[in-house]
């Protein structure tokens, strides 16, 4: 066991600790320069000299606020951070970062540098020379000159010119002011902002609100009026990302960009710099909600043997990656440490963490999310009425499933030839009869969200059409679908997939986990959980199938419940009742209240 995954992580002290455990793998990673962190093999699709880059700089989220919170462990690894700056920025130097380009991966990681100049411009600007100052400027501002995305990415120039502001050093005042009016306009209400096109996912959380608060932190005299509604939009969140956790501090598994792992409490920390401490969710909350998801993932098998993270979610797995996921991206998860910019006499640290009681049904229409949780808030269910888009890879997965779980998570496809290798939890998948092909929710045409039921209409193929209603019932749920189609189908309804329980440490031994099916149900329970589907009405029988490895993305190894059904020609039912528990109990048969809630469908 590493130490990080013994560290209670409990106060200040402890989460200065486990930044420390974090970073000091980090040290053998750095190239000669230090301008670069080398922590493995894998490609993103920039190239292995801006991967370097990039792993070194998601380093500095967690520095910056130690440096800021006078934490004395920093010292020695700014030492050698600041090395790599210095090279870094040095075009006379072999490790120079080199010239950037349009949309260039290199702007993501100037922010946090924009940061150090804003909050600690005395380390960052102050112990460089003259012309190492210079150099810093110099490669900097190159993010003045040249497009990047109309997303959060506007932020990371923002962090740089408020930076230049804070030294001294001329500002591109008009792009500043560009910037932030474009990132306002990216405002919906409810606390929520789009990110890319209509997309409304965690980048709202550890994108726009991230930075909004750093800004807010920074700028709150010199830009009062625009600092206080960012503050505002971030107390108008809260409630609703609070939803988001479970008793565990486990959030939802939803949307791209998962590898960032404990990135998920990193608003709460950015909540806690700018003060704002808001009611019914005071500071107490605020760290539980940030130690609690800490303590979460350090306890599952993320760290590679000498405690470097790996690119994955629940453990190591490139299948469920994006293409802008080098090996060092994972630090971006460092954001969370912005609690350390606060001293030990701060009302978050001196605060005793508090357990927040969101409610059990909660609609957030922005999102187009229905949330429930079980009465003891082991598991936190999000019921979707899609959020489409086709910029990265599994979005489908992604972003379409009926279901997203905090306990069971989700599962991507390897390829849609087979129930086994599509691993299509959460979705009925559909393909023409003797055709290889599955097909998935991929986009609506239309929707509507209530506090009891979601609604969409959706095509996975040309001459298909399907009206699809969900409606929950604590940790059951109730899917109908009306399918109209011009040729004959077969399809397949997935519950929620469930870790693969051995017997015994070898393979060859029994599975432990209990399985079940028949005509019309399909069950497997164990100690990761209970997942079941029982057809009411059109399907033809039940299995379960053990999906390929590495496809969900908690557990390696999984099996998923599912419904088969042939449809004819024309128009077809289905409806099946859907249960996923946290505990072990699996249930043999439909309760009588789910039962009635099918019929009213």
């Amino acid at each position: 066991m590493l130490d990080i995954q013994k560290n209670p992580l409990r106060t200040r002290q402890d989460l200065v600790r486990a930044a420390v455990q974090l970073i000091d793998p980090l040290v053998s990673c750095l190239t000669p320069g230090k301008a670069r962190m080398i922590v493995g093999e894998g490609s993103a699709h920039y190239s292995e000299d801006v991967a370097g880059m990039e792993g070194f700089s998601r380093v500095l989220w967690a520095l910056v606020p130690m440096l800021m919170g006078r934490c004395p462990e920093a010292e020695p690894y700014w030492k050698l951070w600041k090395e790599g700056i210095i090279h870094g920025t040095d075009p006379g130097h072999p490790e120079y970062w080199g010239g950037i380009g349009n949309y260039d991966q290199r702007m993501v990681e100037m922010a946090v540098i924009g940061m150090g100049l804003c909050f600690v411009p005395d380390r960052f600007y102050g112990e460089l020379t003259a012309a190492e100052q210079d150099n810093l400027y110099r490669w900097l501002d190159q993010i003045n000159r040249y497009d990047m995305p109309k997303n959060n990415w506007r932020y990371f120039r923002i962090l740089v010119n408020i930076g230049f502001m804070k030294v001294g050093r001329p500002v591109d005042a008009q792009r500043l002011t560009e910037d932030l009016d474009m990132m306002e306009g990216h405002y919906v209400g409810d606390g929520w902002y789009f990110d890319y096109q209509t997309k409304r996912d965690y980048y709202t959380i550890w994108g726009f609100h991230y930075y909004s608060l750093v800004y807010a932190a920074a700028m709150r005299d010199q830009d009062p009026e625009r600092c206080a509604r960012f503050i505002e939009r971030a107390r108008l969140i809260a409630p609703r990302f609070a939803c988001w956790f479970d008793r565990e501090g486990r959030a939802l598994a939803y949307g791209r960009s998962l590898t960032y792992r404990f990135a998920q409490g990193a608003f709460w920390a950015a909540m806690a710099f700018a003060g704002a401490e808001t009611e019914g969710l005071s500071y107490g909350c605020m760290k539980g909600f940030l130690l609690s998801n800490l303590r979460s993932w350090v306890k599952m098998p993320i760290f590679d043997r000498d405690g470097v993270l790996t690119v994955g979610y629940g453990y190591p797995n490139l299948c469920m990656a994006e293409g802008y996921n080098a090996p060092g991206s994972p630090y971006w998860g460092m954001k969370t440490f912005l609690a350390l910019a606060l001293p030990e006499t701060h009302p978050f640290w001196q605060a005793e963490e508090e357990t927040y009681a969101p409610p059990a049904v909660f609609l957030d229409e922005q999102v187009r999310l229905l949330l429930t949780r079980d009465a003891e808030n082991r598991q936190v269910i999000a019921y979707t009425a899609g959020n489409h888009g086709w910029e990265h890879m599994h979005e489908d997965e992604k972003y379409e499933k009926f279901a997203y779980s905090t306990h069971f998570a989700f599962s991507v496809a390897k390829e849609p030839t087979t129930l086994s290798k599509g691993a299509f939890d959460s979705m009925l998948a559909v393909k023409r009869r003797g055709r290889d092909l599955w097909h998935v929710r991929s986009g609506v045409d239309s929707f509507s969200l209530t506090p009891e039921k979601v609604c969409f209409s959706w095509s996975p193929a040309e001459g298909v059409r399907i009206d699809t209603v969900i409606a929950p019932l604590g940790m059951w749920h109730v899917r109908k679908h009306v399918i109209r189609t011009e040729e004959p189908l077969e399809a397949a309804e997935g519950a929620f997939s469930v870790r693969k329980d051995w017997a015994g440490s070898r393979p060859c031994d029994r599975i432990a986990s209990r399985l079940e099916e028949g005509s019309g149900f399909a069950t497997a329970s164990g100690a990761f959980g209970a997942s079941a589907i029982f057809a009411l009405t059109g399907y033809a029988k039940g299995e379960v199938v053990s999906t390929e490895p590495n496809t969900n993305l908690l557990y390696p190894r999984c099996v998923l419940p599912m419904l088969r059904a042939e449809i004819g020609t024309g128009e077809g039912v289905l409806l099946c009742a859907v249960y996923g528990g946290a505990q072990e109990d699996c249930p043999h048969s439909v309760p009588k209240e789910v039962l009635d809630l099918a019929e009213s469908l």
